[in-house]
């Protein structure tokens, strides 16, 4: 079939599709957050509490969506390409699989990567009875346990949790403005997320004692089912456009800790015409000049 291509007609409609051209500096990722035909009510609390986290940068789909995403993608891509998301979170459960979490992320409104995850305890937001933060905060993301730098599996989970929960980029970071945790910890083959509150204490000092109170979601989750992209697909998705890369500089180099170094090139200079400082030591005798001038007499001395 043959895509025609319409101009907008309206300002909006221009307005509209100027937002979803591509840009050199993107965009916030969004989220959108489903639930499955089967969704019980765990995971309808799960996708609630993530929501909350994660607003104002998430859709939330109260309608349930029957759609199995590791069978079918198309439903997926459609949502992604009509709400503009790029990261999703699918919730379901069934016999096979109880209380399951689909998380992933796009390429062009495509699949990239698809990590399944099964929730084996939690602990929602309104159990936890601590003042939480307010909406849009953005979290510091702590990850604890050497499986995340070893595994390939869970090295793709580390990258795609990042993804999911790093919020805007800021250009500056202001002290009393991280007052948020997320904490994962991989053991055992468990995952382990924990969300905590910065409390920052009175020290007696201009450094402040720092407290963590946890404020909930709490989860404990399994690693199911993956969905990996290949290695040229995903250095593809990683690849930055040339208005991003600094241009190279001629005779300038860097070292390990941002240090400047810059070459200079000179005409080759002549040391003997030098100029010093008139020392005795450094001065000539007679008998160096009469050999530098071609060996003629010194001139005499005047007579008394």
């Amino acid at each position: 079939s043959i895509y025609c291509y319409r101009k907008p007609k309206t300002k909006r409609a221009k307005r509209f599709l100027e937002k979803r051209e591509p840009k050199l500096n993107e965009n916030t990722k969004n989220a959108m957050l489903i639930k499955g035909g089967n969704a019980n009510l765990t995971v309808t609390e799960v996708l609630k509490d993530i929501y909350a986290v994660k607003k104002p940068f998430a859709v939330l789909y109260k309608r349930k969506n029957i759609t199995r995403p590791f069978e079918d993608q198309t439903s997926l891509e459609f949502f992604s390409k009509k709400s503009d998301c790029s990261l999703f979170l699918f919730g379901s459960h069934n016999k096979k699989r109880p209380n399951n979490l689909i998380i992933g992320r796009m390429f062009d409104y495509h699949v990239l990567d698809m990590i399944e995850l099964g929730v084996e305890k939690f602990v929602s937001l309104k159990e936890i009875k601590n003042s939480k933060c307010p909406e849009g905060t953005k979290p510091m993301l702590i990850f604890a346990g050497d499986v995340f730098d070893v595994n390939e599996e869970y090295r793709r989970l580390k990258s795609l949790l990042i993804d999911f929960f790093r919020g805007p980029t800021v250009p500056n970071i202001r002290l009393a403005g991280l007052e948020y945790v997320l904490h994962f910890t991989a053991v055992d083959g468990k995952i382990y997320m924990r969300s905590y509150k910065v409390l920052l204490k009175k020290s007696g000092c201009k450094i402040p004692r720092i407290e963590l109170e946890e404020m909930g979601p709490s989860l404990d989750l399994v690693m199911r089912r993956t969905h990996l992209a290949s290695d040229d697909l995903y250095k593809l998705s990683m690849k930055q456009p040339k208005g991003l890369k600094p241009k190279k500089k001629k005779n300038i180099s860097h070292d390990a800790f941002g240090t400047t170094y810059g070459r200079i090139h000179m005409q080759k200079q002549d040391l003997s015409k030098l100029q010093t400082r008139k020392v005795k030591g450094l001065k000539k005798r007679p008998a160096e000049k009469s050999a530098e001038d071609g060996g003629a007499t010194p001139k005499k001395s005047k007579s008394a």
